[in-house]
C-alpha cells in the first residue's frame, strides 16, 4: 500500500511538473506572440507611412508641391485599380492595358515638354500682341486663349451634341465644349515652367491611361462564358464522368450506356 501511495504521489508530482512547464511555455508563447504582433504592427505602420509619405516627398522634391504628390498618387492608384480589374476579368474581355499605357506615356511626355518649355504661352503671347494690342500684356495671352478656345469648344460641342443627341445633346455639348475650351485655355496660356509642366504632363498621362483603359473596356464585348470556364473545373468533371461511365460499364449486370444516351 505504501508503495502504491508513493507511486501515486510520484505520478502526481510528474503531472504537476508537466503542468508547470506547459504553463511556463504557454506564457512564453504569449510573450513572444505579443512581441511578434508589435513587430508586425510596426512594419504595417512603416509601410503605410512609406506609401503615404513617398508621394508627398516626391511631389515636393520633384514638382515643388506636396499637392502634386497627392494628385499623382491618387491617379496612379486609380490606374492600377482599373488595370487590375481588366486583368482579373481576362479572358472575358479583350481590353488592353499596354497600348493605352504607351499612348498615355507619349502624350504625357509631349505635354510636359510643351508646357515645361512654355511653348503654348509664347504662342499665345505672340498672337495676343497682334489681336489684343490694347490690353495689359500680362493678361493678353490668357484672355485670347480662354476666349478663343472657349468659343471653339462650344461650337464643336454644339455640333457633336446635335448630331448624336438632338436638341438636348446640343445644349449639353455646347456647355461641355465651352467649359473644356476654357479649361484648356487656362492650361495653355500661363507660363508653367519645367517643374509644373512636368507635373501637369504626369497628371495628363495618368488621366489619359485611365480614360483609354475605360474606353477599351467599354468597347470590348464581355464574354461571361469564358469567365465562367476560367473558374469551372471542366476537365475534372468530364474526366470524372468518363471514369464513372467506365466503371458502370464494367459492373456485372449493368447496361452499358452509349455516348449521348
Amino acid at each position: 500500500m505504501a508503495t502504491k501511495n508513493a507511486g501515486q504521489r510520484l505520478a502526481g508530482a510528474h503531472v504537476e511538473l508537466v503542468k508547470a512547464e506547459v504553463g511556463g511555455i504557454v506564457d512564453e508563447i504569449k510573450h513572444a506572440s505579443a512581441y511578434v504582433g508589435i513587430a508586425l504592427g510596426a512594419l504595417v505602420v512603416a509601410g503605410l507611412l512609406l506609401a503615404v509619405g513617398m508621394p508627398l516627398f516626391l511631389g515636393e522634391a520633384i514638382f515643388g508641391s506636396m499637392g502634386w504628390g497627392i494628385l499623382h498618387g491618387v491617379l496612379l492608384l486609380a490606374a492600377i485599380a482599373v488595370m487590375a480589374g481588366i486583368l482579373a476579368a481576362r479572358p472575358a474581355t479583350s481590353a488592353s492595358v499596354g497600348r493605352p499605357f504607351l499612348l498615355a506615356l507619349v502624350l504625357g511626355v509631349v505635354v510636359a515638354v510643351v508646357l515645361g518649355l512654355d511653348l503654348t504661352n509664347r504662342a499665345w503671347s505672340l498672337a495676343a500682341d497682334s489681336v489684343l494690342p490694347g490690353f495689359d500684356p500680362a493678361w493678353r495671352p490668357l484672355l485670347l486663349a480662354v476666349a478663343s478656345l472657349g468659343i471653339i469648344g462650344a461650337v464643336v460641342g454644339l455640333i457633336g451634341g446635335a448630331m448624336s443627341g438632338g436638341g438636348g445633346g446640343a445644349v449639353v455639348g455646347l456647355v461641355g465644349g465651352a467649359v473644356f475650351g476654357v479649361l484648356l485655355g487656362l492650361l495653355t496660356a500661363f507660363a508653367a515652367g519645367p517643374r509644373v509642366g512636368a507635373a501637369l504632363g504626369t497628371a495628363v498621362g495618368l488621366i489619359t491611361w485611365i480614360g483609354l483603359m475605360g474606353e477599351r473596356l467599354a468597347r470590348s464585348e464581355f464574354n461571361g462564358e469564358a469567365l465562367r470556364n476560367r473558374f469551372w473545373p471542366k476537365r475534372t468533371i468530364d474526366t470524372l464522368k468518363e471514369t464513372i461511365e467506365w466503371a458502370r460499364n464494367r459492373v456485372p449486370g449493368s447496361t452499358p450506356r452509349t455516348p449521348g444516351s
